[in-house]
């Protein structure tokens, strides 16, 4: 296997650690125990390592170690400031520029949310929220937007697994999004704009809420 592949394979894998909480906030990252875990080298693991500092998602301190990074109430008010802007921004370009498979693709997901109308679990629901909001960034035509929007993102949902128990339900949220799909569908970019800004917004009500409650 190529080394870059395999520095992105391990990349992909700790992210996703550390977004769902296997690896908590202050949890130490071991070399030589990560090494054996993920079966990989040294130098992969360390530009992977170093991919998650450039996100905020480890601290390395020089004598310390390397800390998975802490989680602040402030952080959910920063980020969704942030993705507000840049997600409604992302929605109204897809709405213009959606091609053909683009289309059908958003006219499958609005099959799929009248499923959510079963009992699904949290993290389904969390998942199949992540897939709209990944294919409305990849929709809007815009290579650099949907790399920052990935890192946002991935901070938003770690925050969400964070008081996940804490939060009634998330299939209302999901159910929304048919709002946003349609919007979509109609080439219409101001209403996708707004009901993006608003489902964002929405979120972090939510996870404000469920601190709150801590």
């Amino acid at each position: 296997m190529a080394h870059s592949v395999i520095a992105e394979r391990a990349y992909a894998e700790l992210r996703d650690r550390i977004v769902t909480l296997r690896l908590a906030p202050g949890t130490v990252l071991r070399e030589d125990e990560l090494m054996a875990d993920l079966g990989i080298g040294r130098t992969p693991l360390r530009e992977a390592v170093k991919r998650l500092a450039l996100e905020n998602l480890v601290a390395v301190q020089p004598r310390r170690g390397t800390f998975v990074t802490g989680v602040e109430a402030a952080d959910i008010v920063n980020i969704s400031e942030v993705r507000a802007e840049l997600e409604s921004y992302a929605a109204e370009l897809a709405a213009v520029r959606m091609n053909d498979e683009a289309r059908e693709q958003a006219e499958e997901l609005l099959q799929e949310i009248d499923e959510v109308t079963r009992p699904h679990d949290q993290e389904w629901l969390m998942r199949f929220d992540e897939r709209i909001h990944h294919f409305i960034w990849e929709a809007s035509g815009n290579p650099y937007l949907v790399e920052t929007l990935e890192q946002y993102f991935t901070h938003s949902l770690r925050i969400w697994y964070l008081v996940l128990d804490r939060v009634p339900g998330l299939g209302h949220a999901v159910h929304d999004q048919t709002h946003l799909l349609e919007a979509l569908l109609a080439r219409d970019g101001v209403r996708a704009r707004n009901n993006m800004r608003e489902h964002v917004l929405a979120f972090q009500r939510e996870i404000l809420a469920a601190f709150s409650r801590g």
